[in-house]
């Protein structure tokens, strides 16, 4: 069984960024992610990361990547099945088991899903979670969001590139959660169409998706459709915490100032936290202070 100092659970920006921090101060650390850049890997475009005005999400995680390499971290692909806390932790892949002295959980968020009849079914026949990795797949065709945030926005934005038209369904009146900037974006492209005070009731179609079901103040009516891709919001991936015992916050890990758990030796940073913003540069920063008390707490 390999050993380290160091591990840390997640390849997101606040995992990268740790690892960074973690390798800097020589500590010998390995990265273990389900998917190289999180959430902040399938973001078409990013405007709010200090030194880019624009950079789409696979350029930003592929040269945090390149960093960490550079400075001697491991990464390695694959889901952790189980964290076991004893003199040290074992931490138990689907391939192998690695022993740490210190961990840093850094999993993020998962997208929801509606939970709607036959939505896993046909989840790549018509059902999409990733506007930035499908989009393409729609070019010249009708597709649907359901959703009203920053993400919802951002993913009609870019499908509008491919699509002929876009319908944004949404249970409310307006775009209450959005940034003005994506919001204004959605008012001046033709192809984008809101569908304000409507929700998604039924998926029909036999081998794929081909229309859905809407309900828009009480009243139905089918809509037909080529794709339909769910921006609902996400969930803490906090399945690893859990079995730690880890106190929590509500759904998300409970940290103090220096992003330490109640568990001694783990550590949290990033989307997964108690901390209320949820952006890129946060999750960076939480990254980095998660590392220096890691660091801290080996050098004794």
């Amino acid at each position: 069984m390999e050993k380290y100092d160091l591990i840390i659970i997640g390849a997101g920006p606040a995992g990268l960024t740790a690892a960074i921090y973690a390798a800097r101060y020589k500590l010998n650390t390995l990265v273990i992610g389900e998917l190289p850049g999180g959430m902040a890997g399938e973001a078409s475009e990013i405007y709010n990361y200090p030194a880019y005005k624009k950079i789409s999400g696979v350029d930003l995680i592929k040269n945090m990547t390149e960093q960490v390499k550079e400075l001697g971290a491991e990464i390695k692909l694959g889901e952790v099945l189980d964290i076991r806390k004893e003199k040290e932790f074992t931490v138990i892949t689907s391939k192998e088991k690695y022993s740490a002295k210190k961990i840093i959980i850094a999993t993020g968020t998962e997208r929801k899903r509606m939970n709607l009849e036959r939505e896993e079914e046909l989840k790549g026949k018509g059902i999409n979670y990733c506007a930035t990795c499908d989009a393409a797949l729609y070019k010249n065709k009708v597709v649907g969001i359901v959703g009203g945030g920053d993400t919802a926005l951002s993913a009609a934005v870019l499908l509008s590139k491919f699509a002929i038209k876009v319908y944004i369904i949404y249970r409310r009146d307006k775009f209450f959660r959005a940034e003005p900037s994506w919001v204004k974006e959605i008012e001046k492209n033709k192809k984008i169409i809101p569908m304000f005070n409507s929700n998604v009731t039924k998926l029909i179609g036999e081998k794929k998706l081909e229309e859905i079901e809407i309900s828009e103040k009480g009243k139905k009516s089918n809509l037909k459709i080529d794709g339909l891709f769910f921006e609902i919001g996400f969930t803490p991936g906090t399945k690893l915490a859990e079995k730690l015992k880890v106190k929590m916050d509500e759904r998300y890990i409970d940290v103090d100032k220096n992003h330490k758990t109640s568990v001694q030796g783990v550590f949290a940073a990033g989307d997964v936290t108690n901390n209320p913003l949820k952006q890129i540069i946060t999750a960076c920063a939480e990254g980095a202070i998660a590392a220096n008390s890691a660091y801290n707490e080996l050098r004794g």
